[in-house]
């Protein structure tokens, strides 16, 4: 495996200063893409679903495996999404981007995907806001670790937001991010709210098998994640 290159992409517009993506009304969305295939992560791992990246993010994190999402897609209402959607007949959909509640549109998609019957994920970087998701929705969200560089980005106060049905996921680098993650656990007592963690390696950069020793070692309460879409179809392979 081969570590990805860190985002050099110059942004045009500051990450602070870079607006919205959706329509004004909420009533359409960005699409970077819509396929099927085996979840890749999270607890619904290995599960047959369909995924609707959304375009657009407000983070550069340096070992970013999606910066194809940052511009690129095109624009449909959100019953065209559904339509896309339901073609594939599969009940698990994921939205993800970027990040998909950049767009004001994504609340409303989301609430939608859940009213035809669908089980519904919403996989989000954490710095923004995730209250006002519908409450049908599984979150499932990040918190970015020191090498990410976008650690200072982290919204703190979604951690006292979660529920039952929510997760949480760590992308790891390094041993400093292990030490760093594993600090944060301990600060917001976060093993005691029974949430699923994901303790992920970053792909090419950190062997999973020594982040499992780690985390055996310190009989930590998490899980080991593993991207299984890359597993099987490599790291560059789009639309798995």
């Amino acid at each position: 495996m081969t570590r990805p290159a860190p985002s050099t992409k110059p942004d045009p517009v500051p990450a602070a200063e870079r607006p919205a993506a959706g329509g004004p009304a909420g009533g359409r969305v960005k699409v970077n893409e819509i396929f099927y295939s085996l979840q890749g992560e999270s607890t619904a791992s290995g599960r047959p679903c369909v995924l609707v990246r959304l375009t657009g993010c407000q983070m550069r994190c340096l070992w970013c495996d999606s910066e194809y999402a940052f511009y690129d897609g095109r624009w449909m209402t959100l019953d065209e999404v559904v339509a896309e959607v339901e073609r594939y007949g599969c009940p698990l959909v994921e939205l993800t981007g970027g990040e998909p509640l950049l767009q004001p549109g994504a609340r409303p998609l989301l609430a939608r995907l859940c009213d035809r019957g669908f089980e519904v994920l919403l996989e989000t970087g954490g710095g923004l806001d995730i209250s006002g998701v519908d409450p049908r929705v599984r979150r499932i969200v990040d918190v970015k670790c020191p090498a990410s560089g976008e650690a200072a980005n982290n919204r703190w106060q979604n951690l006292a937001l979660l529920g039952p049905r929510d997760e949480l996921k760590f992308v790891l680098a390094d041993p400093a991010d292990y030490e760093w993650a594993k600090r944060v656990i301990a600060e917001h007592g976060l093993a005691a709210t029974g949430i699923p963690i994901h303790f992920s390696p970053v792909w090419g950069a950190l062997d999973p098998a020594e982040l499992a020793a780690w985390i055996l070692r310190d009989r930590l309460p998490v899980r080991l994640q593993l991207q299984l879409h890359k597993l099987l179809w490599g790291f560059d392979t789009r639309g798995v």
